[in-house]
């Protein structure tokens, strides 16, 4: 027996509509009925103006900024549902806010990535979707079922059509991991492109400043690749392309991240470094604002459309990753 809700409605509110526009489209549905407002004291506003009763309701909402605003909304919103009886309902996260604060660094930190899942689980939720959380051992936090789903294979595709996979040399390619702790995730994209890896060695200040250190790996003469997860500031990212030429001396760098949070001034930042080009993901907009042309973004939608179905479906997932 599946146990799911008797058809499929994709909800949203107001982080990121046209991202879950684009799931619908590739679902081939409607985008659910709902307003997502605020008071005049700025308490959140959510009123669903279609039925939802024993259906598999999927609440499409990023936390990214203004973080604490979307994270009322979704919750809010998951309340609303399950008080509506929905049959079951997925809280599609493509970006999860707060992952960066997953441990306790030092005395009397809070740890509040596990209060989030807390929080969500106890809206309502009965499971999660969501892309490359900051740190795997998040999904653990929840006591639902979480889908995290991965973005290299975006990447994969976008950089051998890029640099066309059967006519480049791969010797005088490079990915480069931006800090200790993106390692692994940048060892998996290499593998997958067929190149080599370099690492960055920082030694962060304090949050959002660090100093470079050295290069470790042969990157002289190569076009590198800088691989993340998350762009916020970009401070780092502009260090470590930085470093890559000049202590490195390579010949071009490029950069790509699951997020681009692009936080303060980071978009005029990534302009003027030496970043040919940062690829990110849709799961949080572009800024309004921004006119440049170095960032650009791959869509995530398809991948998130077909975890939907399966989900609905009740079949494996695991290949998506």
């Amino acid at each position: 027996m599946i146990a799911h809700g008797k058809e499929i409605k994709v909800f949203t509110a107001n982080a990121n509509v046209p991202f879950a526009k684009g799931i619908c489209a590739e679902l081939g549905l409607d985008l659910g009925d709902s307003t997502v407002t605020a008071f005049a004291d700025g308490e959140v506003s959510v009123s669903i103006n279609e039925s939802v009763r024993g259906c598999d309701v999927f609440v499409v909402q990023s936390t990214c900024k203004p973080v604490n605003n979307n994270l009322m909304e979704l919750l809010i919103m998951i309340d609303a549902f399950r008080r509506a009886s929905a049959g079951r309902i997925t809280a599609v996260i493509p970006y999860f806010g707060y992952a960066r604060q997953d441990r306790k660094a030092k005395g009397r930190d809070p740890i509040s990535a596990k209060l989030v899942a807390n929080l969500i689980t106890r809206a309502g939720a009965d499971r999660v979707l969501t892309m490359d959380l900051h740190a795997a051992q998040i999904q653990g936090f929840f006591d639902i079922p979480v889908d995290n789903m991965l973005g290299n294979p975006l990447f994969t595709r976008y950089y051998m059509s890029k640099f066309d996979e059967k006519l480049f040399n791969h010797d005088e390619f490079c990915v480069v991991s931006p800090d200790v702790g993106s390692v692994a995730r940048s060892r998996t994209f290499a593998a997958k492109v067929h190149m080599g890896l370099a690492i960055v060695d920082k030694r962060r200040q304090r949050a959002n400043m660090c100093e470079v250190m050295n290069i470790i790996g042969d990157v002289e003469g190569k076009t590198c690749i800088l691989f993340d997860d998350i762009v916020d500031t970009a401070g780092s990212l502009c260090n470590a392309a930085e470093a890559i030429k000049t202590i490195g001396k390579a010949k071009a760098v490029y950069a790509c991240a699951s997020h681009g949070v692009l936080s303060g001034n980071a978009t005029q930042r990534i302009e003027d470094s030496c970043i040919e080009e940062l690829m990110v993901l849709n799961t949080i907009p572009l800024p309004a604002d921004y006119t440049g042309k170095k960032i650009r973004q791959l869509d995530a939608s398809p991948i998130f459309a077909k975890a939907i179905t399966r989900i609905y479906n009740e079949t494996s997932i695991s290949s998506l990753f």
